[in-house]
């Protein structure tokens, strides 16, 4: 081979090995490009009252639901914001939202009812609902425990008097009632900012149309009484509820939808699933069944003074029965016998 050409190859090597010590020199040399986060732009403006999280028509706040954020100056209106050290969130405790609110976003004056406000209660109440009040004592009211916005089931104690004794009993009507009022007062706590129990002589709560109607006539049958709910049933029974088919689950993914299930099933009272015990599951010495009822002629009271029915009395079988009635016959039928 020629000297020439041994010479040209010898250097194109050199040459390419030094462009390549060259290239990776470089590659080295360079810092690899670190991704910063842009800075989130500080706001400077006056502090205004946000809300802390949703709260949907009817809430009544409490003071955790609210603080103070931080405005952009140009977007602040003075007079329907609440601004820092003209507003005091105490004061506010107790008031109801008559517009629904986001999280994060300034509460208006107009989206509040105050308690003395006229439609105050109105506006408290869900869509379809209504207020009923109840007289109580201060044992059938939880000796002052239960406070505005709190959720209470309602149970019905009465004594039905027969010929021979008297059967006592107490049944748990309705689940789930919230607690709008207790007395004239409003908010969960006093003007101070304090929680303290304080006996009082009514109550007013959020009943549906129907659950109004049952215990109107409970408060002529016996004698009601509370029964303070813990947070945590309303998850357990949303369960059941989910379980049974009586409520529809939201899509995969919707927590929106999920969130309104929820709020939903936390306020709404139920009058399902009535339960109660009867002197015969506290003493064995009481009644278990409902005793004979007096006769109108044997003067136990009857239907005196009333319409009387012209279908004869029937007789008293122990055990389980069916009342069978054909045209003046009355006939009891045992069964399983």
């Amino acid at each position: 081979m020629d000297m020439k050409k041994v010479i040209l190859i010898i250097g194109a090597m050199i040459i390419a090995l030094g462009a390549a010590f060259g290239v990776n020199s470089l590659l080295r040399g360079s810092s690899t490009p670190q991704a910063r986060a842009a800075a989130a732009p500080t706001v400077s403006g006056p502090k205004v009252m946000v809300a802390t999280r949703s709260l949907p028509v009817g809430t009544i706040l409490t003071a955790d639901a609210l603080r103070f954020q931080p405005w952009p100056e140009g977007l602040v209106r003075a007079d329907q914001y609440y601004m820092e050290g003209a507003a005091n969130t105490e004061a506010l405790v107790g008031s109801v939202v008559r517009i629904a609110l986001t999280s994060g976003a300034p509460v208006t004056k107009g989206s509040l009812v105050n308690p003395q406000d006229r439609g105050f209660l109105a506006a408290a109440l869900g869509a379809g609902m209504r207020a009923i009040t109840v007289p109580l004592s201060a044992e059938q009211g939880v000796a002052g425990f239960v406070f505005p916005g709190d959720h209470v089931d309602m149970m019905l104690t009465q004594t039905i008097e027969g010929e021979d004794s008297a059967l006592r009993t107490t049944e748990t009507i309705v689940h789930n009632l919230r607690v709008l009022a207790v007395d004239q007062r409003t908010a969960p706590t006093d003007e101070n900012g304090n929680s303290t129990p304080a006996v009082y002589s009514t109550v007013t709560i959020e009943v549906t149309p129907r659950i109004a109607e049952k215990i109107s006539v409970a408060r002529s049958v016996g004698t009601l009484s509370l029964a303070l709910r813990s947070l945590a049933d309303s998850q357990s029974e949303l369960d059941e509820a989910i379980a049974s088919g009586a409520v529809d689950v939201a899509g995969d993914g919707d927590r929106a939808g999920e969130a309104r299930l929820l709020n939903r099933s936390n306020s709404r009272p139920s009058d399902r699933g009535v339960t109660g015990v009867t002197g015969g599951d506290v003493s064995r010495y009481q009644r278990r069944t409902v005793p004979r009822q007096r006769s109108a002629d044997a003067g136990g009271g009857g239907n005196a003074g009333g319409p009387q029915s012209n279908v004869p009395a029937a007789p008293v079988v122990s055990g389980p029965s069916v009342r069978v009635v054909r045209g003046d016959q009355v006939t009891i039928v045992p069964v399983g016998r």
